[in-house]
């Protein structure tokens, strides 16, 4: 597992350095499984592709197949105007949980050029701890102000920073399990 999350984490460095970023389609499905494609192509054979099982974490059970199309199309409609609005998005993208894998990672990139394109702001990851966030997500279906309190106490305008971005590309990878040698 780790080789795949080294290369799928160079693929995101990648996905920035390229320029290839500015063409995904912002806060959509289809911006989201380009985003997808983009950090898995090679690594797994269902990349930018839409689960076709019903998938569960921790005994919560995602959206089930039958109607991930339906849901995502709404997903795709609802609002950008503001922070709260874009969180609850992401919250709601975060229960549909479109792919077999690597949801959380590509959904946060997905947040951040929401964010950046509607807001003028990033999330700044790296000061975002872990658990706390990931038990944020666990209870943002029932309740998402945790969630908002705790991204929004760490939102940067310094949207053009790379190293943020890629330090919060890390810290993303972190919150799935991954972490960089000393090596890398």
């Amino acid at each position: 597992m780790k080789n795949i999350d080294k290369l799928s984490l160079d693929n995101a460095y990648r996905l920035f350095d390229s320029g290839a970023i500015d063409a995904i389609e912002i806060g959509t499905t289809k911006g989201l499984t380009h985003i997808h494609a983009y950090l898995f192509d090679g690594l797994y054979d269902f990349a930018g592709k839409l689960r076709k099982v019903n998938i569960s974490k921790g005994g919560f059970r995602f959206a089930t197949v039958l109607y991930l199309r339906e849901i995502l199309a709404k997903i795709d409609e609802m609002p950008e105007e503001n922070t709260d609005q874009i969180i609850e998005k992401y919250v709601e993208m975060n229960i549909a949980h479109p792919f077999m894998e690597g949801n959380g990672r590509t959904m946060r990139i997905w947040l951040d050029l929401m964010l950046k394109s509607r807001m003028k702001l990033v999330i700044d990851w790296q000061h975002i701890d872990k658990f706390q966030y990931l038990q944020a997500m666990e209870r943002s279906p029932i309740n998402d102000l945790e969630l908002k309190t705790l991204l929004k106490a760490n939102l940067s305008a310094d949207v053009s920073n790379r190293e943020l971005i890629f330090k919060g590309i890390e810290q993303s990878y972190y919150y799935e399990g991954y972490e960089k040698s000393e090596e890398e």
